[in-house]
């Protein structure tokens, strides 16, 4: 199997790959369109992608690009994120001026860096990426976030661990494919629709998983591109398409959705 994920080797999207899938052959890509057309392409037989973190919050850019995408969600999983301050071999915290990371763990990591007085901070385009300038650079007064994995390949010291600001740091991982699946124990599914603009309407939405006690996971929206101030809803919730009574709710979705679609139904993944 070979899984596309974005970001350098090293980058915690590389981590949460082999934490779900095994020993696998990883294609490391520039950004996350790039993952969505290696798997659009069957360059890669899946790929993996964040979509949400629980302390950063969503990863619009991603649901925005499963909508623009004809694939499938066919699982997730949730990654422990564990910061590491990274730096070249010998050098001491105390040398450290300058800080480089990918805005997300800058920013999970804020009161540990308030407390490094004198110390900059600059965001760069990956956490494992940020280690690879490091290393090019040869800068023995720079530092990098990133995981304990990066600073591995790199051979680069890791100056602390844990840095992040709130121990419950996860991110939530979604594996996309060219086609669906049929989950096999307790199911996960995704979808995304569109209402008119009317009092009441999303009330009407929502009272269809309400009414069969669906339980939603996670409710997110986003703007519809080229009309402004509307809006698309992207849903989660417990229960698989193959289910008769998540049948008749989302024929019911239908009947108020202007636009609906069923991204995929999955095996519900737990926090570890």
């Amino acid at each position: 199997m070979k899984v596309a994920f974005q970001g350098e080797p090293g980058a915690f999207s590389e981590e949460a790959i082999y934490g779900y899938f095994g020993p696998v052959e990883t294609l490391p890509c520039g950004t996350f369109d790039d993952v969505f057309a290696a798997v659009a392409s069957r360059t890669v037989d899946t790929g993996l992608v964040p979509i949400e973190n629980s302390l950063a919050g969503s990863i619009h850019q991603n649901y925005d690009l499963l909508l623009r995408n004809e694939l499938h969600i066919i699982g997730e999983y949730f990654l422990r994120v564990r910061l590491c301050l990274i730096a070249f071999p010998g050098v001491k915290k105390s040398e450290i001026r300058r800080i480089i990371s990918h805005p997300q763990p800058l920013g999970q990591s804020a009161g540990y860096l308030r407390g490094m007085k004198g110390v900059t901070t600059e965001p760069v385009y990956d956490t494992a990426g940020s280690v690879k300038m490091l290393k090019a650079s040869g800068e023995r007064t720079t530092a990098a976030i990133a995981s304990r994995r990066a600073a591995e390949i790199y051979g680069m010291q890791i100056l602390q661990e844990n840095i992040e600001d709130n121990p419950e740091n996860y991110t939530r991982f979604l594996a996309i494919a060219p086609a669906p699946v049929v989950p096999t124990s307790e199911a996960k599914t995704s979808i995304v629709f569109i209402l008119k603009n009317q009092p009441g309407t999303l009330f009407k939405a929502l009272s269809v998983f309400a009414l069969r006690e669906i339980d939603l996971t996670k409710i997110e929206s986003r703007p519809l591109a080229g009309k402004p101030w509307e809006y698309l809803f992207y849903i989660d919730f417990i229960g698989a398409i193959q289910d008769e009574r998540v049948k008749r709710a989302l024929d019911h979705l239908g009947e108020y959705a202007l636009m609906l679609r069923v991204f995929g139904s999955y095996v519900r993944a737990n926090i570890t």
